[in-house]
């Protein structure tokens, strides 16, 4: 929902419209989108120009650029969409699916670009106009060099691997460009035309690694593989609100849906509370979590009673059945919160 925001400046008060995060993805997207158009045109102007088959190399990863940002535009809108009976867990990872798709076709482009740079090695063509293709390409680098940054930036603030990868592509294709840039430029200086094709063929090893890269972070979002810096920022987010009713957490579960989250995980709380205290207390856990993310974050707490080999690390005030005294808190880590067991004190540290 729009959100107004008052601002004073100059002794007058203004208001405009905060963008929500599936706005800023849309736009940011429509922007790559848009780019990719204009940039293949001119690099394929480039092409006919110069006849370089590096500038070619350059010119087809743009296909893939406008072929990827599209599909990913319209997994963002998806992605947006709220869940429903047949996706109760929403619509999100689409965005995985995208940037895997993504992935396989700059895997693809860089083997086209293989065997062009073979067939111009052995039937090398007579380069033209190298001065007008340094100054398009150089051109083309500039705008995906920015585009790319900002769409990196916009991915990490909206949790968007769709665009994050389609960032890293553009940042990509910048190098790619600087480097066809140089390889022309050394052309236009030695006149040996076998560079060309030589710094083709580097370009497409390249490319096949970021595709590779991108394509492996797909399988494994998509695959619930453990999302490291997510998990860390739960433990952390747990670790700086913790409650003293909190005694115990484990079994925690992080799983990524696009940019929504889904945290299950067992809380440990006193075993003589009433249910009415246990929703609450449940409640109070949970929104301490989502106050944490931007996005939509879906939780299920199962609640476990506490035990007598709990009072080690037990902070409950006043407790009406405590067995043994307080010794020290434990260590919630990203290590042992996902284990599947109460986190006792260990006898030695007991006896202490």
């Amino acid at each position: 929902m729009t959100v107004e925001t008052r601002m004073a400046t100059a002794g007058f008060l203004y208001f405009y419209p905060m963008s929500t995060p599936q706005q800023i993805k849309y736009r940011r997207m429509g922007i790559s989108l848009g780019l990719s158009v204009v940039l293949l045109v001119v690099k394929f102007t480039a092409f006919f120009l110069t006849a370089s088959t590096a500038i070619l190399t350059d010119a087809i990863e743009s296909i893939v650029n406008v072929i990827a940002s599209g599909f990913a535009f319209y997994s963002i809108y998806l992605a947006g969409l709220p869940p429903d009976q047949n996706h109760p867990y929403g619509h999100g990872k689409i965005e995985f699916l995208s940037s895997g798709f993504e992935g396989a076709m700059i895997l693809s482009a860089g083997l086209v670009i293989i065997w062009q740079s073979i067939l111009s090695f052995f039937a090398p063509r007579e380069l033209s106009n190298l001065d007008w293709g340094l100054v398009l390409i150089g051109i083309t680098a500039a705008a995906n060099g920015f585009v790319g940054w900002r769409l990196i930036r916009s991915g990490r603030q909206t949790d968007s691997l769709a665009l994050t990868a389609d960032g890293k592509h553009l940042l990509t294709d910048t190098f790619s460009s600087v480097i066809v840039m140089i390889g022309v430029g050394l052309v236009a200086l030695t006149g040996q035309q076998w560079i060309d094709s030589v710094l083709s063929l580097v370009l497409a090893v390249v490319i096949i690694y970021n595709g590779f890269q991108i394509t492996r972070q797909s399988v494994a979002r998509l695959m619930d593989e453990t999302d490291a810096p997510t998990l860390d920022r739960v433990v952390t987010l747990l670790n700086v609100r913790k409650d003293r009713n909190w005694i115990d957490v484990h079994n925690l579960r992080v799983q990524k849906y696009g940019a929504d989250l889904h945290v299950d995980c067992h809380l440990t709380l006193p075993y003589y509370w009433e249910l009415s205290q246990v929703h609450d207390e449940v409640h109070h856990f949970e929104d301490t979590l989502k106050e944490g993310f931007q996005g939509e974050v879906e939780i299920f707490v199962h609640t476990d009673p506490c035990m007598k080999e709990c009072c080690h690390y037990c902070r409950v005030a006043d407790c009406p059945v405590r067995a043994s005294a307080f010794i020290r808190d434990v260590d919630w880590t990203a290590a042992n919160l996902p284990l599947n067991q109460k986190h006792f004190v260990p006898m030695a540290v007991q006896s202490t």
